[in-house]
């Protein structure tokens, strides 16, 4: 059996174990390290456990992760969430659907210091939910914007899901943020435009307008004035050179808890729920992280990456056509699998295959990212679905897929554009220099 050969079917165990349900960072180690014991014998195999966990766990680059993600708990618990939404509400509720759209505004606002479609999708539904059902809005387009909204936690920066990409590849964190801002925006507004069309389609699911003053509108603004200034420092400072990434993280963190007491809503019992919290998703991400590399030093024992790579740059075909596969693949993994598990599973097999083709790293990642949130909100897994089925336990899953439905449409649509024009992506990496 050829080393290509053992490769292949530990890809296809891997996959296997992680559609039954198996912790993802666990099987890529036990997966690496049987696929090394094979290829190379049990001696190398075991060295992978003495030098990898330590030096990926003692990496100073990877501070940034929990730091950031600290960052996001403490703006979680200072209730900015619900401000944001607030300022929302009052400036959009005036449009025709205008609760749910200010929910997907909000959740954009909360993704710029958040980081996680896991918390900004629970957050908003805590906060938006109650709102638009006291305004007669159907549930499904309620719980649809809520769980479309969230996906934009890992697109618009700070994005966890940037921060693991440009660490497993290589590309620039800082242009990586830089890239996801105007995609991003776009998929904001996709989701909008679907909201729109389905209220005119539908006027029952979103019933009435809601109106308010200037003075009213003006003084909500006043809830989004932290998010703005924590973003500005957080990702402005990136820009424009003033700190690393990790100087970022932790100047960001520091700002949420000044924010948390100025709110005088710090009490010991919270802040330690914020480092809790922080342990166990920071955790998580380590033992993918470590998992990862191991399953990956076995990758490139075998080459699979290089042969692959070869293979499909030779084929007498389109690049887009390659292109295309690729993101079908990614849309259906998507549907079965968490994102950042995809992340850590396929850069390691697909982006040699992309830079042979001749696509940026940094565009790449983007689409990945992207692609990758169509499977939120897709069944059979749908994870943002779920967690807002969490929150709204007495609306069924099938009413919350179809209330996304036109939000999925919306996502196609961001996609291709994405795809079509690569330079909304490459525009503000290049202007700050990534490029």
């Amino acid at each position: 059996m050829t080393n290509f050969q053992i490769a292949i079917i530990g890809v296809v165990i891997l996959l296997v174990l992680l559609v039954l349900g198996m912790n993802i960072g666990v099987t890529m180690m036990c997966i690496g390290f049987f696929g090394t014991w094979v290829v190379r014998g049990f001696m190398p195999a075991l060295a992978l456990f003495k030098n990898i966990p330590f030096t990926q766990a003692t990496t100073y680059s990877f501070t940034v992760i929990p730091l950031f993600v600290l960052m996001g708990n403490l703006c979680y618990y200072s209730g900015m969430s619900g401000d944001l939404y607030d300022c929302a509400h009052k400036i959009l509720g005036g449009l025709k659907g205008g609760l749910a759209i200010a929910t997907v505004a909000a959740c954009a606002c909360f993704s710029a210091i958040c980081g996680s479609t896991a918390a900004t999708a629970a957050t908003m539904g805590v906060v938006a939910l109650p709102e638009m059902r006291e305004h007669g809005y159907d549930d499904g387009l309620s719980c649809g914007s809520i769980a479309a909204g969230g996906t934009l936690g890992i697109l618009i920066p700070p994005s966890t899901g940037f921060i693991i990409y440009g660490i497993v590849s290589g590309a620039s964190i800082g242009g990586l943020f830089a890239a996801g801002i105007l995609p991003g925006i776009l998929l904001a507004v996709c989701y909008i435009v679907a909201i729109m069309i389905t209220c005119r389609i539908h006027p029952e699911y979103a019933p009435g307008k809601l109106n308010f003053t200037l003075k009213e509108k003006l003084i909500s603004l006043k809830g989004a004035v932290a998010m703005v200034v924590i973003f500005v420092i957080v990702i402005g400072g990136i820009f424009g050179g003033w700190f690393t990434a990790n100087e970022a993280s932790a100047i960001g963190a520091t700002g949420a808890l000044l924010y948390l007491i100025g709110r005088r809503k710090f009490t010991w019992k919270i802040f330690f729920s914020c480092l809790r919290d922080t342990v166990k998703t920071s955790g998580m991400i380590f033992l993918i992280l470590i998992g990862a590399y191991i399953f990956g030093s076995f990758l490139t024992l075998t080459q699979l990456p290089s042969v692959l790579a070869d293979f499909v740059t030779g084929l007498d075909v389109s690049k887009y056509v390659i292109l295309l596969v690729i993101i079908i693949v990614y849309a259906v993994m998507g549907c079965l699998m968490d994102s950042l598990a995809m992340v850590m599973l396929t850069v390691p097999i697909f982006l040699p295959i992309m830079q042979e083709l001749g696509f940026n790293d940094i565009w790449y990642g983007v689409l990945m990212i992207m692609v990758m949130e169509m499977g939120l909100i897709t069944p059979p897994v749908g994870m943002n679905v779920y967690i807002v089925a969490g929150v709204a336990k007495d609306v069924p899953l099938q009413k919350i897929f179809r209330g996304v439905a036109p939000m999925v449409l919306g996502m196609f649509v961001a996609v291709f554009i994405v795809c079509a024009w690569q330079d909304l992506a490459l525009y503000l990496p290049r202007a700050f220099g990534y490029i």
